[in-house]
């Protein structure tokens, strides 16, 4: 898990790194184009029948949409906002699963939780309401597409959460997801008009690689298997360090600017995310005496 998350707090850097040498829907595309085939090597590999009728193919085609317009977002975002502040609104997506969750599939939060989630409120609402003179509308803008891109994240896991891609294996619902990308990144590449002007550097085909092959071909991949695992409760509690490993990346590599204002907005962020995903303590189970009457 700290593997996993080390990995996707530095992705966000990775795609700032490639952007002088290949536009972000072209970047995003690339990375969808490279991912599809390590998802079906390791279906085949481990025997998934990714094309067998099992009911998950209008619920795939959603999650797949959804998938497409996120990286869309995200992508775009990435061009106008910093890397530090990406992750940050990229990882409230618990919050929207966590209230997402309470609105339409009826689960209860606990007090810690609804905590968690005004902390997620207050820390996003801090860093886009506080003027900083590093942050023009250019910057807020990429930060709003971010945030949509994490609420659309957080809409392709209720959608699994409520349909039958549920009981489908990882392979498969990455696969829909991954397959129908590629037509919608195409298009917004093409609508925007996006080309590569120049051969990419090594460092910018090494990190396209890193974030195809590696990031969506494998991460996801190994979450969904430590997840059937372990304590998915447990394993969440894990993701708050993701954007906190990404502004410190983003600091020493990126040379962000990172002001106190948006300091304390990361850490209400990561407090909130820890208490959204923290799991349920319990207290030690009670086994009665059976020497003492009830």
């Amino acid at each position: 898990m700290l593997m996993l998350c080390l990995s996707w707090g530095f992705n966000q850097i990775a795609v700032k790194l490639v952007l002088p040498d290949v536009p972000p829907m072209l970047q995003a595309l690339s990375r969808s184009i490279g991912a599809l085939p390590v998802l079906l090597i390791i279906g085949w590999v481990r025997g998934v029948r990714l094309f067998a009728r099992d009911g998950t193919l209008w619920p795939g085609l959603s999650a797949g949409l959804i998938f497409g317009i996120e990286f869309v977002l995200i992508y775009r975002g990435l061009l106008l906002t910093s890397a530090s502040r990406a992750v940050v609104f990229l990882y409230t997506a618990p919050f929207f699963v966590a209230l997402g969750s309470y609105l339409f599939l009826g689960e209860r939060l606990r007090g810690s939780q609804w905590g968690g989630l005004a902390l997620c409120f207050a820390g996003v609402a801090l860093a886009i309401g506080v003027p900083q003179a590093n942050v023009d509308a250019s910057v807020l803008l990429g930060d709003l597409l971010i945030v949509g891109g994490g609420a659309l994240w957080a809409a392709t896991t209720l959608l699994v959460k409520a349909t039958a891609l549920i009981k489908a294996p990882a392979e498969k619902g990455l696969g829909y997801q991954v397959a129908l990308s590629i037509p919608i990144l195409g298009l917004a590449a093409w609508i925007t008009g996006e080309k590569i002007t120049h051969a990419p550097h090594v460092l910018s085909l090494s990190l396209l690689a890193y974030q195809a092959f590696w990031v969506v071909g494998l991460t996801f991949t190994l979450w969904f298997a430590l997840v059937k695992a372990y304590s998915a409760s447990k394993l969440s509690a894990f993701t708050f360090i993701t954007p906190l490993f990404g502004v410190v990346a983003s600091y020493f590599i990126m040379h962000d600017t990172l002001t106190p204002a948006f300091g304390a907005a990361a850490l209400l962020v990561i407090a909130g995310l820890y208490l959204v995903n923290r799991p349920e303590m319990t207290g030690p189970k009670v086994v009665p005496d059976p020497n003492v009457p009830a």
